[in-house]
């Protein structure tokens, strides 16, 4: 029985997010630059977006770029965007002939113009595909995501729109990046690290998380299978114990 053989098709998460994590160090283990490594990811990210397709997932989130990342060497960081600026542009048709509907979620007005405009025809371009989203954090941090939200909550009490004695946690889940998209069931980073690194912090409250050592570079259908099935093994319980979920 194959790895994509072992997965209960009636237990998908509906929402997988990863942390694409250890392309700088998968790059200096072979002498290169680290950009070399960067440039090496994208067909980790074409295969994973393909098996996540072909299973029927909903929803995947790839963290990209974090707010943090800004904080890298400019050669790194002018390197990056110039790379993501063109793997979205050739990648548009593909997604389209996929029914995959891009979204990007962060602070886009971080980013030079010129890839800003890329992203936002790649959006346009998507915008009507019914399968599955492909979700980028780009420019992205969970209490940056949080603040936002505290913000507009609180423009709208000011503004009567809102009673402070009625906010919820839907309330707060509704003015997210992320909303109308379910949270995630589980969470992948690979690389060896074992934190979530300011990724949708309010989102992955009650999400699965799975560690791999692998570099992303390295990451394909078979290892997403496998946390899949990591994942199916689980009890999901939110609290309850397991004689309640028994019954």
């Amino acid at each position: 029985m194959t790895m994509k053989e072992q997965i209960n098709m009636e237990r998908l998460p509906r929402h997988i997010a990863i942390i694409m994590d250890g392309n700088g160090r998968w790059a200096k283990e072979r002498g290169k630059p680290r950009l070399y490594g960067h440039r090496n990811a994208i067909k980790a990210v074409r295969e994973v977006g393909k098996a996540c397709k072909e299973l029927g997932v909903s929803c995947v989130t790839l963290y990209a770029f974090s707010t943090e990342n800004w904080n890298r060497p400019a050669d790194e960081v002018n390197g990056l965007m110039v790379l993501m600026g063109q793997t979205i542009k050739a990648e548009i048709a593909n997604m389209v002939k996929d029914n995959i509907q891009l979204r990007v979620i962060g602070d886009l007005s971080r980013m030079p113009k010129v890839y800003y405009e890329q992203v936002k025809y790649a959006i346009e371009e998507t915008k009507n595909c019914t399968g599955t989203i492909l979700e980028v954090a780009l420019s992205y941090s969970g209490r940056w995501d949080i603040t936002e939200a505290a913000r507009k909550i609180a423009r709208e009490a000011v503004e009567g729109k809102l009673n402070p004695d009625e906010i919820t946690e839907d309330t707060i889940s509704n003015h997210l990046a992320t909303e109308g998209i379910p949270d995630p069931e589980l969470m992948i980073r690979t690389s060896g690290e074992l934190r979530i690194s300011n990724f949708l912090m309010w989102q992955l409250a009650y999400s699965e998380l799975y560690f791999t050592n692998k570099y992303w570079p390295d990451f394909r259908k078979e290892d997403l299978y496998e946390a899949i099935i990591d994942y199916q093994h689980r009890e999901r319980r939110f609290g309850k114990t397991s004689e309640q979920l028994s019954k």
